[in-house]
């Protein structure tokens, strides 16, 4: 299972980014729109040394782009402690794949796109502006107003929206494919509308999404053990460690 992670992880920037090692690591270099890659282990490779992520980190500054590093700590054990030498605070996140056997009865009000919405962006924004799971007071008032200035976005991805009847959509969610593996990523509730089971719901149908498409390996990763119960709930379990390394 390693290996497909990691073949995942290497091939997913590649199609809208160019590449350039630096020693052990290597930086995604964004082509065209979109949000900045990361930099991460070469694959396959051997073990970045603190030159490896200080020379990375210098290079992502003169690109003017975030100084981002991530990778599996189960494949790269070594590579904590060298990020955190190198200046860098590290998240360590749950990685959980899917049990398709556990997967809960379809939603009513969640469907999968093969577009793009405004709502995707907008309410996913909304969402991880107010982390955690906690209920909050932006809601539907702060998606409509920010709607109006939004432009929808060309995507790539599959994307799951939980849109209610007299209230639109609350949650949303991300699919990125490469060859037979799934990765569910931007899952995201307006804070004034959780606690009511949707961002598990919109994780559910992307991956039931991505079964159906011939995936044989779905998984994710969660920015707390907090937030992992969530996804533990629709037919996820946990592996292992996605690490996530800043300044």
């Amino acid at each position: 299972m390693w290996n497909v992670l990691e073949t995942f992880y290497d091939s997913v920037p590649r199609a809208g980014a160019r590449v350039e090692e630096h020693g052990e690591l290597v930086l995604f270099v964004q082509a065209g729109d979109g949000y900045p890659y990361y930099a991460r282990p070469r694959f396959p490779g051997g073990d970045p040394s603190v030159e490896d992520v200080l020379g990375v980190r210098a290079r992502q500054r003169e690109l003017e782009v975030p100084e981002a590093l991530e990778w599996v700590h189960e494949t790269t054990p070594g590579l904590l402690d060298v990020a955190r030498q190198a200046g860098l605070e590290v998240l360590q996140a749950p990685l959980l794949v899917l049990d398709p056997e556990r997967l809960p009865e379809r939603h009513p009000h969640v469907r999968v796109l093969g577009t793009r919405p405004a709502e995707v962006n907008v309410v996913a924004e909304l969402a991880f502006g107010s982390p955690g799971t906690g209920a909050g007071v932006v809601g539907t008032a702060e998606r409509d107003a920010a709607l109006a200035a939004a432009v929808p976005a060309a995507t790539r991805h599959r994307h799951a929206v939980a849109d209610l009847p007299g209230e639109g959509v609350l949650a949303v969610g991300t699919a990125q494919r490469a060859g037979d593996v799934v990765e569910v990523v931007g899952v995201g509730t307006l804070p004034a509308a959780r606690r009511r089971g949707l961002g598990g719901a919109v994780t559910a149908e992307l991956a039931r999404d991505a079964l159906d498409r011939g995936a044989e390996l779905v998984f994710l990763s969660a920015g707390s053990p907090e937030i992992a119960r969530v996804y533990e709930r629709v037919g996820f379990r946990r592996v292992g460690t996605a690490c996530v390394a800043a300044p």
